[in-house]
């Protein structure tokens, strides 16, 4: 059997030059790597890398710099730029980016991913079924390359590209793949006189391992990639020249269109990208479109937003229209015209449209909203869809006999499928944040007890305001004149925090409730925790071994739940409040006297859930007049600033005894500034506290 082989190449050229010219040892100068997440943010980062390290190579004047331009970074982060969209959308592992300098100038960019059995999107049309909703994939990197192409090695594929320092004749031959880019056309490759080493020429398209993708099915109308009736036929002289003789000023805006074309269009997908994947509510992405195409791609936009929880294919009952479709944002370059528009829109929203057909359709002109000088224009439709699921509609319009340029529909394409995929994770984070939010409210308490002679006050600030807090509290009424109070903390948020939580304050409201004693509630507490984590061992172990996998490795199966807790009782009496507490591996409650002296009054003892049969004890003191106690998380006590917390060196002590003579809402409100004033950056954990102060 012969050797297995570990290494496989695939290329792609768009001019006659080789990847690596034959006989001719490639001296690399500079070499920066990154290796990032596969998530949203990872093409931004990539692009930072990338800018930073040009930026550094020049300044310490490395060899190959001097030929380095503008437009050869501008195309270098472009290029990175979707070597790493197409590495995070379509293989979904970590992606190693690596950018390389020769000494020639030119510059060498690599994504690798670690699942090479998935391949990069091509340059073939896409099937009808298959609405495409990142871009037109690796098209743009060819239109920009010297030569790109795809290397196969043993659980990864690297996917790279080399940009040569452009000369004159290499900007105009880039700028006429972009155009084409940006037409839909097949872009020009140059013939390749030298056959790939092995004898074996390079394919004109990468041709990953696999299946080909069947061809269309006949019976299914192909895409319409054609230009909207609005548009003029270039096709047709006598058509096109009617509108190349119109007013000076459309020739202007043809002129500004190729230029800003020809400079910015590329970086504007790249930039935009960047703006819309930050965003996490629906209606500024909608906003942040309407800034991004006007003016520089139309006179006008609007963005419809559409219900999702009524499904695909709801109607109303103004025929064609779409269900809970609303107008989200109408932008226009005069601010005075913006509301009159909207009306105009409002009575025309966009029409379904044939599920089978992609790109751009015209829509109906709002000339009259427009004023004597907007009579005349064309408004295209963009279908705003992501993960299969329609969300909208974009619609642009320009004024004048022209309407767009090919170049323009394409560059909107892209960043419409940009936009959608923007309100699709913003919806997504709306929706988590709305189940996290009911949840947290049924594991926190409607409303605190007020107790006779007891001021309370409290303070719960989530860290991760989309998902539930590991921090919670309590303050009920326990019968026979006692209340009960707790401040916890779980190990770990989210879901597993969330069951925690749900499981422990019931409980103790039924064991306090019950008259068991502090000490005693503990006990019970401890042992239901480690039962309970038994109990999903053993659920977790049999459902591993019924599904046939490997044993479960020490560490790795499902974790002990540990749970932090201050627990007490107060009873009310003629002289004041007895009060009895135990801490349960929680920060020690601290307790503020009239004179502004400041004195711990519990003991440390074990968390709850790690020690089998552990046995807790509680002190017990009274709170007389003027007394204030002070009970909160870690997230308190370790805030911190560099190296620094904020307990360090009694910290909370000298804080609480700045506190003396306020009320229970003042101290509270005042521990929490201090808190949030320690450190520069936000809180990293959640933050809760509880005062109780004796009138």
């Amino acid at each position: 059997m012969g050797a297995i082989p570990t290494q496989r190449e695939t290329v792609s050229r768009t001019t006659g030059a080789p990847a690596h010219p034959a006989g001719v040892s490639v001296q690399e100068c500079a070499r920066a790597h990154v290796t990032l997440l596969g998530s949203s943010l990872a093409p931004g980062a990539a692009r930072a890398m990338v800018r930073a390290a040009l930026a550094d190579w020049s300044a310490l004047g490395l060899p190959g710099t001097e030929q380095l331009t503008e437009h050869l970074a501008a195309d270098a982060l472009v290029a990175v730029s979707e070597l790493v969209t197409n590495a995070v959308v379509h293989a979904g592992t970590d992606v190693e980016v690596v950018c390389r300098l020769e000494e020639t100038g030119t510059l060498v960019v690599e994504a690798t991913d670690h699942h090479p059995s998935r391949a990069p999107r091509s340059g073939d049309r896409e099937t009808p079924h298959e609405t495409p909703e990142y871009g037109r994939g690796l098209r743009l990197v060819a239109a920009l390359a010297e030569a790109w192409g795809i290397t196969y090695r043993p659980g990864t594929k690297t996917v790279w590209a080399r940009l040569r320092a452009a000369g004159a004749e290499a900007v105009a031959e880039s700028a006429e793949r972009v155009e084409a880019y940006a037409q839909g056309r097949d872009l020009p490759f140059a013939p390749d006189p030298d056959p790939v080493p092995g004898g074996h020429r390079a394919p004109d398209r990468t041709e990953p391992p696999g299946p080909r993708p069947e061809p269309t099915a006949p019976d299914r109308p192909e895409p319409e990639h054609s230009r909207p009736t609005a548009f003029p036929d270039r096709s047709d002289p006598q058509q096109w020249a009617g509108r190349r003789d119109g007013r000076d000023g459309t020739a202007r805006r043809g002129l500004r269109d190729r230029e800003w074309l020809g400079h910015g269009a590329l970086s504007f997908l790249a930039e935009a990208s960047d703006l819309l994947a930050g965003q996490l509510d629906e209606d500024l992405v909608a906003s942040l479109t309407g800034q991004l195409i006007v003016p520089r791609l139309a006179d006008w936009c609007a963005v419809w937003l559409e219900d999702e929880s009524l499904g695909r294919g709801a109607w109303s009952d103004t025929p064609g229209a779409v269900v809970g479709a609303r107008l989200a944002r109408v932008w226009h370059g005069s601010e005075s015209r913006i509301e009159e528009l909207r009306r105009a829109l409002e009575k025309d929203p966009p029409r379904p449209r044939d599920p089978w057909r992609s790109g751009p359709v015209a829509h109906p002109w709002p000339g009259e909203a427009l004023g004597p000088d907007g009579t005349r224009g064309a408004a295209l439709a963009y279908r705003l869809v992501a993960g299969g699921r329609p969300l909208g509609t974009l619609v642009i319009g320009r004024t004048g006999p022209a309407g767009f340029p090919d170049e323009i529909t394409g560059l909107v394409e892209d960043l419409s499928r940009r936009v959608a995929l923007a309100i699709g994770a913003a919806r997504q984070y709306a929706r988590q944040a709305t189940i996290s939010a009911v949840l947290q409210r049924g594991l926190l308490p409607g409303a605190v007890a007020e107790i006779p002679g007891v001021r309370s006050a409290l303070v719960h600030e989530p860290c991760d305001k989309g998902g539930p807090s590991g921090d919670f509290y309590d303050l009920f009424p326990a019968g026979d004149g006692r209340w009960c109070f707790a401040l916890g903390d779980v190990q770990g948020k989210g879901p597993e925090a969330a069951v925690v939580i749900g499981l422990a304050r019931p409980w103790l409201r039924l064991l306090a409730r019950e008259e068991y004693g502090v000490p005693d509630v503990l006990d019970r507490l401890n042992q239901l925790l480690l039962d309970d984590a038994t109990e999903a061992a053993d659920a977790a172990a049999r459902a591993l071994v019924a599904a046939g996998g490997p044993p479960v490795a020490p560490g790795d199966g499902p974790q002990t739940r540990f749970l932090s807790l201050l627990y007490g009782e107060l009873v009310p009496h003629d002289d004041g409040v007895r009060c009895t507490l135990a801490s349960a591996g929680h920060p020690l409650p601290l307790l503020l006297g009239p004179d502004g002296t400041v004195r711990t009054v519990a003991e440390p003892q074990t968390l709850l859930g790690v020690v089998e049969d552990a046995t807790y004890t509680s002190e017990t003191f009274e709170l007389c007049s003027g007394d204030t106690l002070l009970c909160v998380t870690d997230g308190v006590t370790e805030r911190r600033s560099g190296s620094r917390q904020f307990d360090d060196g009694d910290g909370l002590a000298t804080a609480l005894a700045g506190c003396a003579g306020l009320d229970a809402g003042l101290v509270a409100e005042r521990i929490r500034r201090l808190v949030h004033e320690f450190g520069a950056r936000p809180p990293e954990d959640d933050l809760a506290l509880l005062v109780l102060r004796a009138e």
